[in-house]
């Protein structure tokens, strides 16, 4: 494993060599494509959102033109079961013009009618609001058993409170997280998530910035090389414009939160422009570690240490930059166990003429850049954005799966072979460490062409396997409906902590099935600013039973022997499987 000074010395270089908007002009060229495997891919996806009711378009900046850079990063969404009936809601965040009133354009919340469609509750819920939304983290920091909303946006960041009626409080200005004015006008809160990070039981609050955005200073597009793109006057940004932070916020157990950014020492993080936000225990350690994927710059890993504090250790674990040594434009994340040998890997989404990046965790508190010998290095043509880690087919394997589409609409027409909106993608596991781009064979949900953001895996019709919620850029969002994965085994675990979170935000879980073994992880927030069914959900192929192994962030490791297949089930903190929470 290179040392922290060798990742420093490549990354010096690397900065010598971008310019721009970031790595997205490196000009990577795509691995050869190997010999396509023949297999059939028994899932297909289709777009359900018209006839599910979700209709209404997400705004978001400008639709031929975008002026500025806030228009071009979009929002995420999320499932979120906010009435504990078992059935998996949505939450879908909005944005809105620049020069122009956007009468309706909201955040809405969607009741499951579980009969395939949805209804709009937002007015009921009393989630409207206008604004540029960023991302959402969902969790129950009152630990009163409804998962409450944490959304972070260009200007003042609002926690909603779940009244567990179907109804929801703003509580932004009693919990201590009201920015001053002057923050207000320039801080762009970009990806959030809840964290357990001691075992007190508690949710303390991650929250990222982007950058430092104030319209009254930043140039026109064209004024200079950070506003330009291959040749085409662009909106400025990032590079040229002041870097973000990462900010903690702990949970004080009566509903208020204290900053504690430097006490536990993320402040010390620097120089970054930062996105998505995911926490999980990475290590194995039993704690609950930070990993943010910044644009243009290196990312961080924050490791927990255990006493309420944290250390950077991205560039000695390798996940920092790419196994060249370069930054890159980091946006979404997908976590998982993609070869089976339990352990949570990383997968982080780039700009177009670069690679995605897949990073092997070696249990050895490092991670290994694969993305060239699994074989996803074949694609540099879109630029990613929402990403997961999910069995699609529930044959055992968790696949690659992710959203793409461009950022300067303008760039189009003088370069078509850059288009704004581009298709999904899938890279299915083929279980050797090796991943195939599957191409026109999982479904008119895959092939549809968008300007896509925020994506959540979830199972909205629990039927057993996942399917995918999309944003959309100035258009209503993509339900993808997963139909044909109903071959092989799956099992759905809800978690409910007791001495922990009671959404059971950090736990690790390991199933046991047929001699091997699958890692997963409960996630307040990952793809990009979004979040996916809090439910773990695993794929078995032919599997009879299974062995859970449930790592708890209080501490507590809990066995879970003989489960059978093809079922949802409970597990209540130190009770194993529960009827009810």
């Amino acid at each position: 494993m290179r040392t922290r000074r060798d990742w420093l010395a490549l990354a010096s270089l690397s900065a010598l060599r971008l310019t721009a908007q970031g790595v997205s002009i490196r000009g990577v060229s795509p691995t050869p494509r190997a010999k396509p495997s023949g297999l059939p891919f028994p899932a297909t996806f289709t777009d359900v959102a018209y006839e599910a009711g979700l209709r209404a378009p997400v705004v978001y900046g400008g639709i031929d033109n975008k002026q500025y850079i806030v228009e071009t990063v979009g929002c995420g969404i999320a499932f979120i079961d906010y009435d504990n009936d078992g059935w998996q809601d949505l939450f879908i965040l909005n944005g809105a013009r620049w020069e122009e009133a956007t009468p309706g354009a909201t955040n809405r919340l969607y009741h499951n009618n579980r009969d395939g469609t949805f209804t709009d509750v937002t007015q009921k819920a009393g989630l409207t609001r206008s604004g540029w939304a960023s991302s959402v983290c969902i969790g129950d920091y009152d630990n009163d058993g409804f998962d409450d909303l944490f959304i972070t946006y260009w200007g003042q960041n609002a926690l909603y409170r779940n009244n567990g009626d179907g109804t929801f409080t703003d509580v932004t200005k009693k919990a201590g997280l009201l920015q001053s004015s002057e923050e207000v006008k320039t801080r762009w809160s970009s990806g959030c998530s809840f964290v357990q990070t001691t075992r007190n039981g508690r949710l303390d609050l991650v929250v990222a910035t982007y950058l430092e955005f104030d319209p009254q200073t930043i140039p026109k597009p064209g004024a200079n090389s950070n506003c330009t793109w291959k040749g085409v006057p662009v909106n400025c940004g990032p590079r040229g414009l002041p870097t973000g932070s990462v900010f903690l916020y702990r949970n004080n157990g009566d509903g208020t939160f204290t900053d504690a950014t430097n006490s536990s020492g993320v402040g010390k993080a620097k120089g970054s422009y930062c996105m998505t936000v995911s926490a999980a225990d990475f290590r194995g350690s039993g704690q609950q570690d930070i990993f943010v994927a910044c644009d243009s710059t290196p990312s961080f890993l924050f490791r927990n240490n255990g006493d309420g504090t944290f250390t950077d250790i991205a560039l000695e674990s390798g996940v920092a930059l790419n196994e060249d040594g370069v930054e890159q434009a980091g946006m979404g994340i997908g976590v998982g166990d993609f070869n089976l040998d339990g352990r949570l890997d990383i997968f982080k989404t780039h700009f177009a003429d670069d690679t995605d990046v897949l990073y092997r965790n070696d249990g050895k508190g490092g991670y290994e850049d694969v993305t060239v010998r699994s074989g996803i290095g074949v694609e540099t043509r879109y630029v990613g954005w929402g990403a997961g880690m999910a069995d699609l087919t529930n044959n055992g394997l968790p696949d690659l799966f992710l959203v793409t589409g461009g950022v300067y609409p303008e760039v189009e027409r003088s370069l078509p072979a850059y288009p704004f909106k581009t298709p999904r993608l899938i890279f299915r596991n083929l279980g050797n460490g090796k991943f195939e781009e599957l191409i026109g064979q999982a479904g008119p949900g895959i092939s549809a062409a968008h300007a896509s953001r925020g994506c959540a895996f979830g199972d909205f019709d629990n039927d057993g396997d996942v399917d995918i919620a999309i944003v959309n850029m100035n258009e209503p969002p993509s339900l993808l409906r997963n139909d044909g994965a109903k071959e092989g085994a799956w099992l759905n675990v809800k978690l409910v902590g007791v001495k922990s979170n009671r959404s059971a935000i950090g736990a690790r879980v390991l199933a046991r099935y047929d001699g091997k073994v699958q890692a997963a992880a409960v996630m307040s927030q990952s793809s990009f600013y979004s979040a996916n069914d809090l439910r773990v959900h695993f794929g078995l192929g032919p599997a009879k039973q299974v062995d859970l192994e449930i790592f708890w962030p209080s501490g507590l490791k809990e066995l879970v022997a003989g489960v059978g297949v093809r079922k949802f089930i409970t597990v209540r903190e130190g009770f194993g499987i529960v009827k009810k929470p």
